[in-house]
Order: structure tokens, then C-alpha cells, then sequence
């Protein structure tokens, strides 16, 4: 049975990827981030992503091993047209 998946909500605009895996518990800290996306095990919406600092935004899907990070939009935030 795969796990469900890890759910994000954004209070800005986007969030760095290594950030990101910071926030969510998959590693301990950003510089653990960074070597993560470095050695090549980050997809970001199926393509691997090598760029440490990536920008992340709401609609966006991370995957890590199982892990699956889905990248939400903030509900309190107001939509714009």
C-alpha cells in the first residue's frame, strides 16, 4: 500500500526546494536539502530536478524516494483573477 501524500500549503508566493524538504521532515536542514537535490534524487512534476534552489510553487508536485509532496496554495489567500 503507498503512503499518502505529504501536503504543503504555501503562505507566499513559491518556496525554495530545499526549503521545502526542510519543512516538510524529509531532511533536518537546508544544507541536507541542497545535497539531496545535488545527488540527483528530487523530481519536481516528473522531471528530475538538480537546481538546489528551485523555486516551488502552488500546483506543484515533489517526490523524493515514496515520498510524494503535494504543493498547495494557501486557502486563506485570495484568488486573483
Amino acid at each position: 500500500m503507498s503512503k499518502p501524500p505529504l501536503r504543503f500549503e504555501l503562505d507566499r508566493d513559491y518556496v525554495k526546494l530545499d526549503n521545502l524538504l526542510k519543512l516538510v521532515g524529509i531532511c533536518d536542514s537546508g544544507g541536507a536539502g541542497k545535497h539531496l537535490v545535488a545527488s540527483g534524487a528530487v523530481t519536481v512534476d516528473g522531471a528530475q530536478e538538480l537546481r538546489k534552489t528551485c523555486k516551488i510553487h502552488a500546483g506543484q508536485v515533489v517526490r523524493v524516494g515514496n515520498e510524494e509532496i503535494l504543493v498547495l496554495a494557501d486557502p486563506r489567500q485570495p484568488v486573483t483573477p
